[in-house]
């Protein structure tokens, strides 16, 4: 009987079709997404918001931070800010996933119409694992990442040693930047105003 040669005949064609019959595996990136609200009972639309965010298709919810009572950033005159942070794992891509919350917040009655101004729900795309992204719709890592405690603070409970590309690790972060205006929000605590 002839001996056939290695990679030729039956094996090769073999793994020929192995190879075009693979279906590519989807992967599963994590993300991380920073939440927000002063109007409209914060506390319980956070919660809404984390609920939510586990219905998003290829999308699991992994880690969810404490809840902060926080200083509103820009005009002093609204209500403390409720803000958290939830660690995603997820298929879907940067853009996706960016498109996802801004639907999100308009089911949950987001109305974008004053920059800094009082919301009933924020949910920001704050990094997601890949290359950093700079285009007109879509920044990753978030500009305000590395300057914003009401950011880093819930980050820092769920994601300490993260590392943010140009800007450093979520706890060093958090260090540097200070916890004036920001205290743990308790269990049952509802924000004044």
């Amino acid at each position: 009987m002839p001996r056939r040669r290695l990679g030729a005949g039956v094996g090769a064609g073999a793994a020929e079709r192995r190879a075009v019959n693979r279906v590519p595996v989807p992967v599963w990136r994590p993300a991380y997404v920073a939440l927000g609200g002063n109007i409209d009972r914060p506390r319980d639309r956070l919660l809404d918001a984390w609920r939510r965010l586990e219905e998003v298709p290829a999308t699991r919810v992994e880690l969810r931070s404490r809840l902060y009572l926080t200083r509103p950033m820009g005009p002093q005159s609204q209500p403390y800010f409720v803000n958290a942070a939830a660690g995603l794992l997820t298929q879907l891509t940067a853009h996706q996933l960016l498109d996802a919350l801004l639907g999100l917040e308009r089911a949950m009655g987001r109305n974008r119409r004053e920059r800094w101004g009082p919301r009933i729900i924020d949910l920001d795309l704050v990094w997601m694992s890949g290359d950093p992204i700079h285009e007109p719709d879509l920044e990753l890592p978030h500009p305000g990442v590395s300057m914003r405690n009401f950011v880093l603070y819930p980050l820092c409970d769920i994601a300490p040693t993260l590392l943010i590309p140009g800007h450093g690790r979520v706890m060093d972060l958090a260090a540097s930047v200070g916890g004036d205006g920001i205290t743990v929000l308790e269990e049952n605590q509802e924000p004044a105003g």
